[in-house]
């Protein structure tokens, strides 16, 4: 033990206490491929084990924004770590890639052992909804940058595809069909505007407002959806386009991402299934509809572009995986997104 680091604010031991709570989430994460090498200065992954003749690595990472601010508040972290880990594979799996492995890093002001296992156990759920392995991570313990209780969390994935399959919209054309999935609510985007709006308009995080099934802090800090599973298996019958993770910068910003030059979409925004915590948030703020769209979600997470002549499979089936598919539009001659 190094007392004088202790005394400039760094635990050592509060450390080794943090490894050794999260081996158990660590191991719940196994997968084929995955090396067991916590501890180790790298994670290693042995890609010769999966039957994939001319692999593409696809590769992301993010963290969660100011959502942090609300777990703080609320003093709940074992779900911040599922946000992690679903804003770095959805992002990827937009390609056709599986994501194989996640490393995490986390930076805190004071090492609380439980409030890490606490994280952990999130990124953990996160890596096993996404079934690919947490192979490794940094836990930073930096006094003076962060105050007691706070940190920030961010995420690293690495997925691959074979070479045949990957999708990079160039397949999209005229007269394609926009499928949406439904988002679990506010995702991990548009927290600074949002927490804006508590300010201003005085909400309280531990109130259970009229139209919603807990308090509005539970509420938000709802995980972001985990779409590697369903995308995955439509992507074995169906003949995908383009597809669209609807994250920073909501429908303006990430749909036109997968779109070639010349075209744009259309999109019937009555066909959305309205959230409550858009409707309240709509009549709490003077938020242009328009603005709203191009902040957060929505309701909708993700996007498929397909053939119109395969809209109806795809429907059905992501209906009978217990998906709520919804037609969103069409591709259309022009540029951007036209909301209708």
């Amino acid at each position: 033990m190094s007392n004088k680091y202790k005394e400039a604010g760094v635990n050592l031991e509060a450390g080794y206490e943090s490894v050794r709570r999260i081996k158990s989430h660590v191991e719940r994460t196994k997968v084929k491929g995955m090396i067991n090498c916590l501890g180790a200065f790298g994670g290693m992954f042995d890609l010769s084990l999966l039957n994939i003749k001319e692999p593409i690595l696809v590769s992301g990472t993010d963290g969660v924004g100011t959502k942090l601010m609300i777990a703080f508040e609320m003093d709940k972290h074992d779900t911040i770590g599922i946000d992690a880990v679903a804003m770095c594979v959805n992002d990827i799996i937009v390609q056709g890639a599986k994501p194989l492995y996640f490393l995490d890093y986390i930076a805190i002001g004071k090492n609380e052992p439980k409030q890490i296992e606490d994280i952990v156990k999130g990124v953990a759920d996160g890596c096993v909804c996404a079934n690919c392995c947490l192979i490794g991570g940094e836990t930073a313990e930096m006094p003076g940058m962060y105050q007691s209780g706070h940190y920030d969390i961010a995420g690293f994935t690495v997925g691959v595809v074979e070479k045949s399959k990957l999708i990079t919209g160039e397949k999209v054309k005229e007269g394609d069909t926009l499928i949406g999935l439904t988002s679990s609510g506010l995702h991990s985007n548009g927290f600074s505007l949002l927490r804006k709006i508590i300010k201003d308009s005085n909400i309280n995080l531990n109130k259970k407002y009229d139209g919603f099934t807990e308090s509005f802090g539970d509420t938000i800090l709802t995980p972001t959806k985990i779409y590697v599973e369903t995308v995955l298996k439509v992507l074995e019958s169906i003949d995908v386009h383009g597809m669209s993770h609807i994250t920073g910068g909501g429908f303006y910003e990430n749909i036109p991402r997968i779109i070639p030059r010349g075209l744009g979409v259309s999109i019937k925004i009555k066909n959305i299934p309205t959230l409550p915590i858009y409707n309240f948030l709509k009549e709490t703020s003077n938020i242009p509809l328009n603005e709203m769209y191009n902040v957060f979600n929505m309701g909708i997470g993700f996007i498929f572009i397909v053939s119109k002549s395969d809209d109806s499979k795809l429907i059905a089936l992501l209906n009978s995986m217990g998906e709520d598919a919804i037609i969103l539009g069409s591709v259309v001659k022009g540029d951007g997104v036209s909301l209708t």
